[in-house]
């Protein structure tokens, strides 16, 4: 019998474990596309002449192909798994956590206006509000959930949106057919993060709901995997991921040959039906051709995500090898705190009020070496702050005010 509950436990530590590390190796993605994006920021200045070109090409492939919108996706799938956690947590001691849930998404909001205020594409401030909705989706039935995000991932509220201006058609289509122009407000205003802040407040959150709700609807697939880390967590996946290894084995296969499967279809497409700019074309009229497109394209990306989430933890289940994966899992337990510092860091290195001068000069093998240091630099932080103390610096101050009452911060 003492064995049996050693090993139960283990197994829950294990679980833990390689949901935190997980979270890390998501961390590792975002940093490094938004490093190659230069955090939407233009300093002024153009990079110099490139000094490896052959390597910033496999970058750039690397980027589109591998990185670009998938580690993302298994971060917001793990935000969708971490609600369900607190609310199974809570409903077992016999408490209602929705209450407390909507508060803790209103703090989870105000973090992310103050994080958008250095990185326009702070994400915290829209998960908040899909949080919001996750309360009042959870008593709804796996089928149901299942549904819904296949609905988002179809892209039926892009479908919806085409049907409407199909029908609608007044003069407000021609006079807003003009993309937005943007305020010359490094002209007439000296670089300062006062006037950067304003700048990502009002006009660049136009952009950002846009990319979020608009056409490209970038936001329904993050709901949709909310959801789905939703259905992952009530069916135990990672209560028993450590003892079900050939099924996770099995899945990773299963992800990465549908995965190949979509992307050759999308490959044998005419190219013109993906140009995907087109759906942030105000006024522009969408081709079902290209809905059905960005859906597929979708698609593969978020079983692609599953792909990478599979096989990192195929890998981590393999001794040799997980021992050196392990070094993410403080990095992963502090992964508000290290996302949102990514945001300032960013800000301090490409803005013209910080170091774009120096930085925004650096090609595209620079900046992404910039990234993976800058993420060893927060392994080892959150290493030996994990040593010390229980929580992240925000993941405490979001627990404290979530309870209002504050939390023990350094270990006994």
């Amino acid at each position: 019998m003492q064995t049996i509950n050693l090993s139960n436990e283990a197994t829950k530590t294990r679980r833990i474990t390689v949901i935190d590390a997980l979270r890390g190796f998501a961390l590792l993605g975002v940093i490094l596309m938004h490093m190659l994006q230069r955090f939407g920021i233009f300093s002024g200045v153009r990079p110099d002449e490139s000094l490896f070109p052959m390597l910033d090409e496999a970058i750039q492939w690397l980027s589109q192909n591998v990185i670009m919108g998938r580690f993302i996706n298994i971060f917001a799938c793990l935000f969708g798994l971490s609600f369900f956690i607190q609310m199974d947590s809570a409903a077992k001691k016999g408490i209602d956590f929705r209450k407390r849930f909507l508060w803790r998404m209103a703090i989870l909001f105000v973090i992310g206006v103050i994080g958008n205020c250095f990185f326009t594409a702070d994400i915290l401030s829209i998960y908040a509000v899909f949080g919001i909705i996750m309360v009042f989706l959870f008593p709804l039935k796996n089928w149901i959930l299942i549904l819904i995000a296949s609905l988002l991932l179809l892209g039926a509220p892009r479908a919806l949106m085409t049907g409407y201006d199909r029908i609608v058609k007044t003069e407000q289509v021609s006079e807003t057919s003009q993309p937005a122009r943007r305020p010359a407000m490094s002209n007439t205003a000296k670089p300062s993060f006062i006037n950067s802040a304003k700048e990502n407040l009002t006009f660049k959150l136009q952009g950002k709901l846009n990319y979020q709700f608009g056409m490209y609807g970038r936001g329904y697939i993050t709901l949709a995997l909310f959801i789905l880390g939703l259905v992952i967590g009530r069916l135990r996946f990672f209560e028993d991921v450590q003892t079900k290894q050939k099924r996770n084995i099995i899945l990773f296969f299963g992800f990465a040959l549908s995965s190949a499967v979509i992307s050759l279809i999308l490959n044998l497409i005419p190219q013109e039906p993906l140009n995907f700019r087109m759906l942030m074309t105000p006024g522009f009229d969408i081709s079902f051709a290209l809905l059905a497109v960005t859906a597929l394209n979708d698609i593969q990306i978020v079983i692609f995500s599953g792909a990478l989430a599979l096989g990192f933890i195929v890998l981590y289940q393999i001794k040799s090898i997980g021992k050196y994966l392990n070094v993410l899992t403080p990095y992963g337990r502090m992964g508000l705190t290290n996302y949102e510092m990514q945001g300032i860091l960013g800000a301090f290195i490409f803005s013209a009020w910080g170091f774009g001068a120096i930085f925004g000069t650096w090609g595209t093998t620079e900046v992404f070496a910039l990234g993976l240091v800058v993420y060893a630099i927060q392994i080892i932080i959150s290493h030996y702050w994990l040593k010390k103390f229980r929580y992240g610096p925000l993941e405490w101050l979001w627990r404290s005010g979530t309870y209002l009452k504050w939390q023990p911060l350094r270990k006994a």
